[in-house]
């Protein structure tokens, strides 16, 4: 899955490469583990600050560290670093408010800290699907196949269609079912059961596969209420894309 969706970007030329490097830091007794899992930290809502604008790295801070490494903001170094970023924050939410440039609604709580201030930028495709696997806990959510590479993450309303990267418009669905939700074969209802039209049998004299289970719930959705399919996202594609 690392290398389907970033490819080189892992750092190395090829899969057998990747696969080679992982084996090499893996312990004895997993080292024969056919599939491993790794690491992915992927940045979701990213702000880029002008270099003018950029921070110093602390003393505190080595070049050898690689992860593990965090400032709280009730120590000195952690509350200087805070401070620095919340007045940036500031100052660019003032600059696109001035501006007029369009902030991106990301549909989540507030964190205690502040409101998110973004440039309209779209999540990665690979990002995205990244995130949807995960929250869907690597399983399909009408058949709860497991597969890994026959899992495909589905916009619920297409990007080219201004839908949002966001996990609450998307669903993680076996690549048949992906292909029939894209065409309105299928749907999902604001109460997460499954719609299948009429269509199939019509189009295709087939469909046993899938009429058999019409009005099924999801038997997969993510644990976070905000991760789940947007009611708003599924109104759309059962009015704009859904058969019938």
């Amino acid at each position: 899955m690392a290398w389907e969706i970033f490819g080189e970007r892992n750092g190395c030329e090829s899969f057998e490469v990747l696969y080679r490097n992982i084996k090499r830091l893996r312990s004895p007794e997993n080292s024969l583990e056919a599939n491993p899992n790794i690491g992915c930290i992927v940045l979701t809502n990213p702000i880029f600050f002008q270099e003018q604008d950029w921070i110093e790295v602390p003393e505190s801070w080595s070049q050898n560290i690689v992860q593990g490494k965090g400032y709280i903001s009730e120590d000195e170094n952690g509350k200087l670093i805070w401070d620095k970023v919340k007045f940036n924050l500031e100052k660019y939410g003032k600059l696109l408010i001035e501006n007029e440039v369009n902030q991106l609604n990301l549909e989540a709580p507030d964190t205690e800290y502040s409101n998110s201030i973004l440039k309209k930028i779209r999540l990665g495709q690979g990002a995205f699907r990244v995130l949807i696997t995960d929250a869907y806990a690597k399983k399909c959510a009408v058949t709860g196949e497991k597969t890994l590479p026959v899992l495909d993450a589905a916009h619920i309303i297409p990007y080219g269609k201004s839908g949002p990267s966001l996990v609450a418009n998307g669903i993680l669905l076996r690549s048949d079912l992906h292909k029939l939700f894209d065409s309105g074969y299928i749907t999902i209802t604001t109460d997460y059961k499954l719609e299948v039209s009429k269509k199939i049998r019509e189009e295709f004299q087939n469909g046993k596969e899938y009429y058999k289970r019409h009005g099924n719930e999801l038997v997969i959705l993510p644990i976070e209420q905000i991760n789940r399919p947007s009611k708003n996202s599924l109104d759309w594609h059962n009015e704009n894309v859904y058969k019938g």
